[in-house]
């Protein structure tokens, strides 16, 4: 991993052309490859004063990185929006790190995968309710399908089965979700909460009662308003419910501002979106 902090303060007057410039800069290095996270803050007190904090990779991806066009024009515009005409960058070395997973070669959960009667509903059901965006078709609706035994052995598929449309959704600072969309395949119904198996997505949120309204009005269904977290998960304003989704797929809400309290043996703290 390479990690690193840099900072910029823009001449008086072009703050708001700075921020743009950041703000173009941090969807470029998003996409590209060996980018782990691209994170831009403004300072509280001096609207004038941004920090970026990148980590790719590996030497080699941070390397690529500076050799971008897009790095390169940013690098051109700080020399005209900037007081110093360049970023002050300190590269971080990482400590304290939790042992999230006995394998070094783990990083954890990229996406999830879920297959939905009629992909543009979907689509459309997780942008109202949660803002998710479209990044590609993996397998574009006009697309020859992806079919045959070949398919088949390689993702379990049952006989005559086909992906007809396939798209990746980005949902906040979570783990993507991969849609299927398929035709002439064996499929049973959603899962519930006591099937075997992959039940359910949950997803942070920061206000529970918003959430719940937008979920409702993208058509889904709440199982219940929102009510505490047990135990370990307890605290006064910590929540969760459950809910349907249009398709009858089993979604979960859930917050946690008061925090959880962990027994001393735990090993790490739990992920929680940015």
């Amino acid at each position: 991993m390479k990690s690193m902090l840099a900072t910029v303060t823009a001449k008086q007057g072009h703050a708001a052309e700075l921020e743009a410039c950041i703000d173009r800069l941090a969807g470029q290095v998003r996409r590209e490859p060996g980018n782990v996270s691209f994170l831009a803050y403004r300072e509280q007190g001096d609207p004038s004063r941004f920090t970026m904090m990148e980590v790719y990779e590996s030497e080699d991806a941070f390397k690529r990185h500076l050799k971008m066009i897009h790095t390169q024009q940013f690098n051109e515009d700080l020399e005209t929006l900037t007081e110093a005409g360049v970023a002050h960058t300190v590269v971080l070395d990482e400590v304290a790190k939790e042992p999230a997973s006995a394998s070094a070669s783990v990083r954890g959960v990229d996406h999830l995968g879920m297959t939905v009667p009629d992909l543009e509903q979907a689509t459309r059901f997780f942008n109202t309710a949660f803002g998710a965006v479209t990044l590609y078709d993996v397998q574009p609706a006009d697309a020859e399908p992806m079919a045959g035994p070949e398919v088949e052995s390689q993702l379990g598929l049952s006989p005559g089965s086909s992906i007809t449309h396939m798209r990746l959704l980005r949902l906040g600072e979570g783990p993507c979700f991969e849609l299927f969309e398929m035709k002439g395949a064996v499929q049973r119904p959603a899962a519930s909460l006591q099937d075997i198996g992959l039940t359910h997505p949950g997803i942070y949120v920061d206000d529970i009662d918003q959430a719940a309204e937008r979920l409702k009005m993208a058509g889904g269904k709440l199982l219940s308003p929102p009510h505490g977290l047990a135990r370990n998960e307890g605290g006064e304003r910590n929540a969760g419910l459950y809910a349907y989704t249009p398709w009858g797929m089993l979604i979960e809400l859930l917050t946690y501002p008061d925090g959880i309290t962990y027994p001393d043996t735990s090993p790490a703290t739990r992920w929680k979106p940015a």
